[in-house]
């Protein structure tokens, strides 16, 4: 399903954006775009990863919405950037090794679908904007975060091909029950931009796909390095 584009702050720099679903190869192509034409790269999934960790390891229920916020209102959450990409610290510790752990990945859905989580970390998101040309990908940065970049992308495989992919990666979640989530929450569901353009990466590698958004971009008068 597409959807119209919601009124949000035009970014500074510019800002490729990358949507798609669970296994649908986004993260992979993101970074490697992001190499090829010298942006920052962006992983606004493991952000919201990071902040579920956080509220696991504090004992609260990934259901609690009122404690979460209280939770993450008073926790100091900074942004940064290193040769990977972007990085998150929670009051000063970096959980990037626990980002993929079985208990983050079961409750990660039901965290960043509180609409308090979604506005502190789109408010983060958005500030890596303002000083750098970047490739962030996610589930709602054509739709929400940055509705009025012009370059937008939606990459998408099948069910099977994307379940392939999952337990390659040692993860264990349903990709249906995943999908259903990510799309039936209230708060930035999962939604193809009426402006994006959609890449089914099913039979495509991801240099192939990269290459495939490049000349997109090109298309649209971006210049390249």
């Amino acid at each position: 399903m597409k959807a119209g584009r919601p009124s949000a702050c035009v970014p500074k720099r510019r800002v490729v954006a990358i949507d798609g679903p669970a296994a649908s190869g986004k993260s992979s192509v993101a970074r490697e775009l992001a190499k090829r034409i010298g942006f920052d790269y962006v992983n606004s999934g493991a952000m919201y990863r990071a902040v579920t960790w956080h509220v696991l390891q504090h004992g609260i229920s990934p259901d609690d919405a009122d404690a979460i916020a209280r939770l993450l209102e008073t926790s100091r959450i900074d942004c940064a950037f290193d040769h990977n990409g972007s990085r998150i610290l929670i009051d000063g510790i970096d959980p990037a090794e626990h980002l993929w752990d079985e208990r983050v990945n079961d409750a990660v859905s039901r965290v960043s679908s509180i609409p308090r989580v979604r506005e502190i970390l789109v408010a983060k998101m958005r500030a890596y904007a303002d000083d750098r040309d970047v490739v962030m990908e996610g589930r709602d940065i054509g739709s929400v975060v940055f509705p009025e970049t012009p370059y937008k992308f939606y990459i998408d495989a099948t069910p099977e091909i994307r379940l392939r992919r999952r337990i390659a990666q040692g993860l264990r979640d349903q990709i249906a029950a995943r999908d259903h989530a990510d799309s039936s929450r209230p708060t930035a569901p999962l939604i193809i931009a009426e402006d994006a353009h959609v890449i089914d990466s099913s039979s495509l590698t991801i240099e192939e796909v990269a290459n495939e958004i490049t000349g997109r971009l090109k298309m649209k008068g971006m210049a390249l390095n």
